[in-house]
Order: C-alpha cells, then sequence, then structure tokens
C-alpha cells in the first residue's frame, strides 16, 4: 500500500470532518500564507434570539417601568369617556373592571346619589331608560342618580368589586341593592359545588373559603395581584372593550392579515339601548311556582359578604341606604314563602341594629316582575315613587355633602 492509502486508514472522522471543510473552503493555505485570527470566528451560536448590551437592557427595565405605572392613566387622558346619568356598564363589557372603576369615578364626580347592585340595579328586562335609577331622577326632575350596578354581582362578587374597583366613592350617598337572590338555595350561596356563573376574579380568594370557587393557587395568586396593580385591569379592558376577545395573542391568530392597532382607533362600544330579554311578565314566559329552600344566615356565605360590603362603604364616609328586594313572591309556594319572610326578616333586623336606613317593601304586583327578582319597567318606576315617599329615604337624599 502507498503512504497515501496509508494515510486513509489512519483518518478519523474529525480529521475527515476538518479536511472536508477546507475544500469547500478554499485552497488550503502554503506555507508563507498568514494566518486568519481566532477573533474573526464567533463560536457562539444563537437561535432566535437576541442580544442587548447592558445599556440597551436598562433600558427595557426603564420602558416596562413606565408601562407598569403610566400606561392606564395615559390611557384614560386617550379614550373618551362621557357615559351620562343613564349609563351602564355594556353587558358584553361586564368583566371589564377597569371600566366600571373608570364609571364608578365618573359617577361619583357628576352625581351625589349612586346605586350600587346587581343585575336588578342594573335592568335586565328594561333599556337604559327604565332602570331605577333613572325613575328617581324622573320624579325628582334632576339627574342626581347614577347606574352603579353590575350584572350578576352576587354579594360576595359585590365586596370584591366595591373593594377593589369603587375606591372613589366616598362622601356620597349609596343606595345599595340587597337581592335575596343568592340566598334561596345552597347552591346560589356557592357552598355547594357548582362553580359560579359570573366574576369568579371577584371573589375572595383566600379566605373567606368559597366551597364552589376551585382555581389552584397560581391563578389565585395572580388574581390577587391583578387587584392591585393597574397594569392587568387596563390590559384586559383593552381584550374585551377593542378586541372582543380575552386574550390578544389568540386575537391575531383569529385575524392574521388585520391591522393589529386598528381595533384600538374605534372608540369605546357605544351605549346598550337594545333588550336582552322580552319585557312581559314571569308567568308568560313560562316560569312556575318554586319550593325554594332558602339559606339560614348565620350559615349563609352571601350575606356575611353583603353585611362587609355595607361596612366598608360606610367606612369610607358614605351614607348607605339599603333596598331589600322587592323579591317576586308571587313565584314562591306557600312553604317557601314563608321561610322567606323569616329571611327578610333577619336582614332587615341586622339593618336596624346597625341604624342602616332601609327599605323592604311589599311585593310589587305580580304582572310587574319578569322573573323571580327583577321588575319591568312599570316595577321600576313604582319602586322608585316607594322609595322617594318613604321619609327615611327623603332624609337621606337630604344629607348630600
Amino acid at each position: 500500500m502507498g503512504e497515501r492509502d496509508n494515510w486513509n486508514e489512519q483518518t478519523t472522522p474529525a480529521d475527515a470532518e476538518a479536511t472536508a471543510f477546507a475544500a469547500a473552503e478554499g485552497p488550503a493555505l502554503n506555507a508563507d500564507a498568514k494566518p486568519v485570527p481566532r477573533d474573526r470566528f464567533d463560536t457562539t451560536e444563537f437561535s432566535n434570539s437576541i442580544r442587548l448590551t447592558g445599556r440597551q437592557w436598562l433600558y427595557v427595565g426603564l420602558f416596562a417601568v413606565l408601562l407598569f405605572f403610566f400606561a392606564s392613566p395615559l390611557w384614560k387622558a386617550v379614550e373618551p369617556f362621557s357615559p351620562g346619568p343613564d349609563y351602564r356598564i355594556p353587558y358584553d363589557l361586564g368583566n371589564d373592571y377597569w371600566l366600571y372603576e373608570r364609571h364608578a369615578a365618573w359617577a361619583a364626580e357628576h352625581s351625589d346619589t349612586l346605586v350600587i347592585g346587581d343585575s336588578v340595579v342594573w335592568g335586565d328586562y328594561v333599556t337604559p331608560q327604565e332602570t331605577l335609577s333613572h325613575y328617581l331622577n324622573e320624579l325628582e326632575g334632576r339627574e342626581r342618580c347614577a347606574n352603579l350596578g353590575l350584572e350578576g354581582a352576587y354579594p360576595l362578587a359585590l365586596e370584591g368589586l366595591v373593594e377593589h374597583y369603587a375606591g372613589s366613592v366616598t362622601g356620597k350617598n349609596v343606595v345599595l341593592h340587597c337581592n335575596p337572590r343568592w340566598l334561596w338555595s345552597p347552591e346560589a350561596d356557592l357552598q355547594g359545588d357548582r362553580p359560579p356563573d359570573f366574576h369568579p376574579k371577584l371573589l375572595p380568594q383566600f379566605s373567606p373559603r368559597v366551597p364552589a370557587y376551585k382555581a389552584e393557587i397560581s391563578p389565585r395568586l395572580g388574581v390577587a395581584v391583578e387587584h392591585r396593580t393597574p397594569l392587568a385591569p387596563w390590559t384586559n379592558h383593552l381584550q374585551q372593550a377593542y378586541y372582543r376577545s380575552n386574550n390578544i395573542p389568540e386575537w391575531t391568530l383569529d385575524h392574521p392579515y388585520d391591522n393589529p392597532v386598528a381595533p384600538l382607533t374605534r372608540g369605546l362600544p357605544p351605549p346598550e339601548t337594545t333588550l336582552r330579554h322580552t319585557p312581559q311578565p314571569w308567568y308568560k314566559s313560562g316560569i312556575t311556582e318554586e319550593d325554594f329552600p332558602w339559606v339560614d344566615l348565620p350559615s349563609s356565605l352571601q350575606w356575611p359578604a353583603f353585611q362587609r360590603t355595607v361596612q366598608l362603604l360606610r367606612r369610607r364616609g358614605n351614607r348607605v341606604f339599603v333596598l331589600v328586594g322587592p323579591f317576586n313572591e308571587h313565584m314562591l309556594t306557600p312553604t317557601s314563602r314563608q321561610r322567606y319572610a323569616q329571611v327578610k326578616e333577619e336582614i332587615t333586623a341586622w339593618l336596624e341594629a346597625q341604624q342602616v336606613p332601609h327599605l323592604a317593601p311589599p311585593p310589587l304586583p305580580s304582572e310587574r316582575y319578569g322573573d323571580a327578582s327583577h321588575p319591568l319597567a312599570d316595577g321600576y318606576r313604582e319602586l322608585a315613587r316607594q322609595l322617594l315617599d318613604e321619609p327615611a329615604f327623603r332624609s337621606f337624599l337630604s344629607q348630600q355633602r
């Protein structure tokens, strides 16, 4: 065998690879050629990455800090918002707590009386011009009441809403609605296994324990942080109000050819004027009498949350007037009606003990209810008249600061 054949036999795979690389790059250097400096070769490989200098990282950190603290207030300066006295949070934006917070601040500045509660205050069977707050204004002859109702705001969620997103409501008249509907069964009281249909982010995340709320520890921690930072509620507002989505990256996947900035230029959705339900009496909608068991108030989860909400509003310097119901007792069986009477009596007894002015009116005529707890337009008008005829309510209104 010749010398070349002997060399081939002793060549290692690494030698062969180096030889092939040299052949591909060009002719071998002769003895007089200058060696290539080693610093011309970058031996570190990066894939889909960006390398920043220390100064560039400092700029990124500064931008993040500015975004965290100033994006939300700056957006308020950019986004027009003049809701008017009959404004209510659109149903599709019911989880937009940043918008609710902004509406509460606007209402606290422009109205002396704020009506707070769930869908009974919001007006499930009526237009914005047929709600309780509207008829209070109409019968008073001036715009003094604002609608701060939120669809599905049961007492445990209402407590979180007032605590985290109604901080601007201070030194005001507050009409707080107590809807007994959330006490008619252990499931409605969130004592069962069925998860809540609305506002899990407004629930107490750690204490008191809510059996129906089964989120893991990580989401609970995330919600607790979200309540205390301005950035997360603002980004949620953008997603819901402009992208109609809970996730902007998902929106970009569903609209791959659309300009992702374009939705931000169209402004907030206009106030809703359409009805969500047919405004007809409950018995014409196929609703029948019910035998609700009603929970005992000492073992309830929702009732203590309502009590804490009253106390929170009062600690903030507000004067609170509580409207209890009126629940549609016409659709209760005689036994259930008797149990409800005891629940209502215990509610009013606590309000009297706490010296909270209140009204627990008798039920409206049957034909003025759309279901168990929501009046129709005529029912709201009559309820507003009953309130204004109540001496305690007139005294409450006259004590505005």
